[in-house]
């Protein structure tokens, strides 16, 4: 089956993030589409499938949530070996579901992205948990009875102390109860699209990445502002002077009234940007 174009997969992305419920999984791996020209319509539905399958795994609603997350940990966790490591960290393909389903290994976000997919296909009460730095997911009432586990260590429980443990050495804070409060689909494709942006600025021979990252995050219905100054300096750094300097000028009129000196710092880069033309 032949691989979409860009604008395509773009709309697609776009219509997707725009549903009433959006659907994570297909986000995560029309992500995937942008980073691996390999991935057509067929590797989109072989890894819903996936996901059918080990979801068809589980037992048919085994208790609570303390038994949901011990399932899934069992299932996931323990049958299947899906993990990850600090090795993980350095590889794009752990940011990539696809990938993930593949090789079992990925980053806490999307370990938890397949615990929450393959959980709701079998019914369980499931939720992500966007602790900072750390995602883990949560089975139960995310305001009452729940439990929460790690799936980038196997699924391990989580008391309320590991969990401030957690924050506490991801930001030396304490653990606050809103940062226990669900994550929205949304939310998480952001999340993963900042992992892949903050990947790709470590490589600066992977601008590409970095650009189509941004871009798609620009998408999303609610993006932080900042990301268009991000684009346009791209543009420029790989070479399109004209569109970064137009995009930094379309910036700064946006920004200055609020922030000034960011308005003139991109305007002073957009004139450099053209003075490359000269």
């Amino acid at each position: 089956m032949p691989r979409m174009n860009d604008t395509s997969r773009r709309r697609r992305f776009a219509d997707a993030a725009r549903e009433e419920r959006p659907d994570l999984a297909l986000l995560c791996l029309l992500v995937g589409m942008e980073a691996d020209t390999g991935l057509d319509e067929t590797g989109l539905d072989e890894a819903q499938i996936e996901l059918d399958r080990l979801a068809g795994q589980l037992p048919f609603s085994p208790g609570g949530p303390e038994d949901w997350a011990a399932a899934l940990a069992r299932l996931l966790g323990e049958r299947h070996d899906f993990r990850g490591g600090p090795a993980d960290y350095r590889r794009l393909g752990s940011s990539l579901l696809h990938t993930v389903l593949r090789r079992r290994r990925g980053l806490p976000i999307l370990l938890s992205v397949v615990w929450m997919e393959v959980a709701r296909r079998a019914g369980a009460p499931v939720y992500g948990v966007a602790l900072p730095g750390h995602f883990v997911v949560g089975f139960g009432d995310p305001y009452g009875s729940h439990v929460l586990a790690d799936p980038f260590d196997g699924g391990r429980p989580l008391s309320s102390e590991d969990a401030a443990t957690l924050v506490s050495g991801a930001t030396g804070a304490p653990l606050s109860p809103s940062m226990l409060s669900p994550a929205g689909p949304l939310d998480i494709v952001l999340r993963i699209l900042n992992n892949i942006r903050a990947w790709a600025s470590a490589r600066p021979e992977r601008t590409d990445v970095r650009l189509w990252a941004v871009e798609l995050s620009l998408l999303l219905p609610s993006h932080p502002a900042e990301l268009r100054y991000e684009r346009a300096q791209l543009l420029v750094e790989r070479g399109d002077f004209m569109t970064g300097a137009k995009e930094l000028e379309d910036y700064a009129e946006v920004v200055e009234p609020v922030q000034p000196d960011t308005a003139k710092t991109a305007r002073h880069e957009a004139r450099a940007a053209r003075a490359m033309l000269n």
